[in-house]
């Protein structure tokens, strides 16, 4: 087996293992202060928090008690689950989750609201078309009591993975339910290139988002909730032109982006409230492209990092190889990406973790010199090494098929997976 070590601070760090370290020991890790004790140790061992938040909860009271290692299950996943009735469900289920947790990976984030539907008994939202093929048409059980319940019996943890806007994109689903809130409000909705999306600035629909997310925690065991980088569909000023010049009449007097990136904020800030009052984590998987995210998704990745009250964790999806290369521009390049994210300011409680590009295995990142890197059966896990090296304690690899069911790149995808999977149990060793 292959083990490397790094050195920071005087801690040793085993590379491929991400601890979701105590605060004290990650202040300790960025500051080059030695704890005088192993990671190892301060993972069997930690003490009591004492980083408040705003409300009762603190980051390492909800923060994974097993070492944060994910896997996206997307719905695209889901489009070849068989969803014809419970047993086959549960049995499709329990196989997926037996190659997550055999695979050393503690966390599943398992997409359950996509398009405004459900993959859940839900009084707010349609049963999701995934189900049977039809939106609103009632499978016959409850997936995510399902998901739950063999996520836990495999060991592992369950986020539940919403797209807060987003009701319909690229012609999916083709239909839409009676009961869909593009059918039952469509006051509610925005249409972008055929797409139809939430309006981010309305108060009902920030109400109606957050009230979904109270009824995911209140209803089910899940251990987080968790939102992607789907936030506003498009820049054009037309999309919300009406409402922005209402707020402007009203005696607003921020700009249209400003506006944008508070609507958003808004909206974050109600359903992390409601997730903390039920004891339940929220973090946030936004564009590794950090630009992006301000002035394309109005996603303030930077407040949300360096305030309390919007995340317990940010999760920047960094989908490019340490090799990433554009005529002379390296700037998306992995440790270079990583590195612009480690520099913005960061709250106590509020935990930086990385998004992986699984789905690359093979195929590249579209760097004509990383082709090798995605090639070589161990892209990710030098990644994971560079992780290690900067103290991030957490990682997701999207996704579940490119890893598991990758038809493409089979004994690629082979290799990345027992890559990482030695490395975790020669740590545990």
């Amino acid at each position: 087996m292959l083990r490397l070590l790094l050195r920071a601070g005087g801690i040793v760090l085993l590379c491929g293992f991400c601890l979701v370290l105590p605060p004290l020991l990650l202040s300790n890790l960025s500051s080059g202060q030695s704890s005088g004790e192993s990671v190892a140790s301060s993972w069997e061992e930690t003490p009591p928090p004492d980083n408040s938040l705003s409300n009762s909860y603190t980051m390492t009271e909800l923060a994974s008690p097993l070492p944060y290692r994910a896997v996206w299950i997307s719905y695209l996943e889901w489009q070849h689950t068989d969803f014809s009735f419970s047993q086959a469900f549960e049995e499709d289920i329990s196989q997926m989750l037996e190659q997550c947790a055999d695979a050393g990976l503690t966390v599943v984030i398992a997409q359950v609201r996509p398009f405004g539907d459900a993959l859940y008994l839900s009084e707010l939202f349609p049963y999701s078309h995934l189900c049977t093929g039809t939106q609103g048409q009632d499978p016959g059980f409850d997936p995510l009591a399902i998901l739950v319940e063999q996520a836990h019996l495999h060991g592992l943890e369950l986020e539940a993975w919403v797209n807060p806007y987003r009701l319909q994109n690229s012609g999916i689903p083709a239909s839409l339910s009676d009961t869909s809130l593009a059918v039952s409000h469509p006051d509610w909705v925005k249409q972008v290139d055929g797409g139809l999306w939430l309006d981010p600035s309305r108060e009902e629909v920030q109400a109606y988002i957050a009230e979904g997310v109270r009824e995911l925690c209140d209803n089910y065991a899940i251990d987080g909730i968790h939102f992607d980088d789907y936030f506003y569909p498009t820049t054009d000023a037309s999309f919300d032109s009406a409402e922005y010049e209402s707020y402007c009449a009203g005696g607003g007097l921020l700009s249209l982006d400003d506006w944008r990136r508070e609507n958003v904020s808004s909206l974050v800030a109600r359903c992390y409230e409601v997730a903390h009052d039920c004891g339940v984590r929220f973090g946030i998987s936004p564009q590794g492209n950090l630009q992006n995210n301000l002035t394309a998704q109005y996603s303030d990745v930077t407040r949300w990092l360096s305030e309390p009250g919007f995340a317990d964790y940010l999760m920047p999806q960094i989908y490019w190889g340490l090799d990433w290369q554009s005529g002379n521009d390296t700037a998306s390049a992995f440790d270079c990406c990583l590195a612009e994210w480690l520099a913005l300011p960061r709250a106590e409680g509020v935990a930086l973790y990385a998004g992986l590009g699984a789905y690359r295995i093979g195929d590249g990142d579209g760097s004509a010199s990383s082709m090798e890197e995605w090639n070589s059966g161990h892209a990710l896990t030098e990644q994971v090494n560079c992780l290690l090296q900067e103290g991030i304690p957490g990682f997701a690899l999207y996704r579940y098929d490119s890893l598991f069911e990758n038809n493409d790149w089979p004994s690629l995808a082979k290799q990345e997976v027992d890559t990482l999977k030695d490395l975790i149990q020669d740590f545990a060793e």
